[in-house]
């Protein structure tokens, strides 16, 4: 049996975290669906930079829609669409046969809108409203600004990927957004059932940035503790009395997924953050090249603990080296805002000198 099967019959889904035309002409995406048993995709602005900067398969469209005078996000979520759209009809058997637990697939709203909560709201409204299609995630960061967004769209019935988290308390403040917007949604007399999210908490970024602040022993292991940590957070909101109240209503848990998942040390296996984030009802999504890794030589660890483990000791050994998780934490959280700004401002900037380009012949 393939790796990725093993870890699907665990219960956690393997979504991509990559797409591109390319992948959707040559079919590349559906034998990742047959093969390796992705059920998935997110993307964001920097994936997309990639795939249109770095081919052709994007003239036509963005030759057409330029003469029709698009430019700038609107070009930009025109040809997003066009590719999650495909990608969502590849995914929407699993979607079907899971009843909406999985097969979906995530777009981000302008990432200059992340602390801005009534303009989230209106842009994740207006993408949910023009993608017609049931298996869209629209990814809302979980900043402070965020989380008013979330709740309402969540109220609104608008499926959210909440995204940026990346402490335990991150994921809390996520778990509540989702909660109160159920929580009004049964006030109002609407369905449970018709409202979904999941809470994405970044996990490689962690070792990344204390790689070189600590000793060989404790190097690459504070994103596996603070996921472990969430972890035990994840199952103690399941177990509470408040989500069994909504549970009862038939609503959908707000499934954990972990993200950020390619390994950022040459030196760490290339499936450091697959093997050893093994747990039931989350997800893991992968760059694309550790997906092939795990597909090729994926070894399976032990099922994360219920109750966090060794997460608490680990953590305060990095402590100790001065290291506060709960400052990191929040640091990363805004340079993941702020690089998801430049990944777009570089993301629209490659459309106008190509559109410019195309246009001159």
């Amino acid at each position: 049996m393939k790796p990725t099967q093993k870890l699907h019959d665990l219960r956690q889904s393997l979504w991509l975290d990559n797409i591109s035309r390319e992948m959707l002409d040559k079919g590349v995406l559906k034998k990742y669906i047959d093969e390796y048993s992705v059920t998935g995709l997110t993307s964001n602005p920097t994936i997309f930079d990639h795939a249109i900067a770095r081919s052709h398969f994007y003239d036509r469209s963005i030759l057409e829609y330029s003469h029709k005078g698009l430019d700038g996000e609107e070009l930009f979520f025109q040809l997003a669409i066009e590719d999650l759209r495909r990608a969502a009809d590849l995914f929407l058997p699993i979607y079907e046969r899971t009843f909406g637990k999985d097969g979906w697939v995530s777009l981000e709203v302008s990432p200059l809108l992340a602390y801005d909560a009534q303009n989230t709201f209106l842009e994740a409204q207006r993408l949910h409203q023009m993608f017609q299609r049931p298996n869209l995630f629209i990814k809302i960061p979980g900043t402070k600004e965020g989380l008013p967004a979330i709740e309402k769209s969540i109220f609104q019935g608008i499926p959210i990927n909440v995204t940026l988290l990346f402490t335990p308390q991150h994921y809390l403040e996520a778990a509540e957004a989702y909660m109160r917007g159920l929580e009004r949604r049964m006030a109002e007399g609407l369905p449970l059932e018709n409202a979904f999210s999941v809470a994405s908490l970044f996990v490689s970024r962690w070792d990344k940035a204390t790689m070189n602040r600590v000793g060989d022993s404790l190097r690459n292991q504070l994103g596996i503790a603070i996921a472990k940590k969430t972890y035990k957070a994840y199952r103690d909101v399941l177990e509470s009395e408040r989500w069994k109240r909504l549970a009862q209503k038939k609503a959908n848990t707000q499934l954990l997924l972990w993200a950020s998942t390619g390994t950022k040390d040459p030196q760490a296996s290339d499936i450091l953050y697959v093997k050893n984030l093994v747990a039931p009802d989350t997800i893991n999504t992968m760059p694309e090249e550790t997906l092939l890794a795990f597909a090729d030589h994926g070894q399976i660890g032990e099922v994360l603990p219920r109750d966090g483990g060794n997460a608490d000791e680990i953590i305060a050994q990095y402590h100790q080296q001065g290291i506060s998780v709960d400052e990191l934490g929040q640091q990363l959280q805004e340079e993941g805002a702020e690089s998801f700004v430049n990944s777009w401002n570089d993301l629209l900037s490659s459309l106008k000198k190509k559109a410019s380009l195309l246009r001159a012949f």
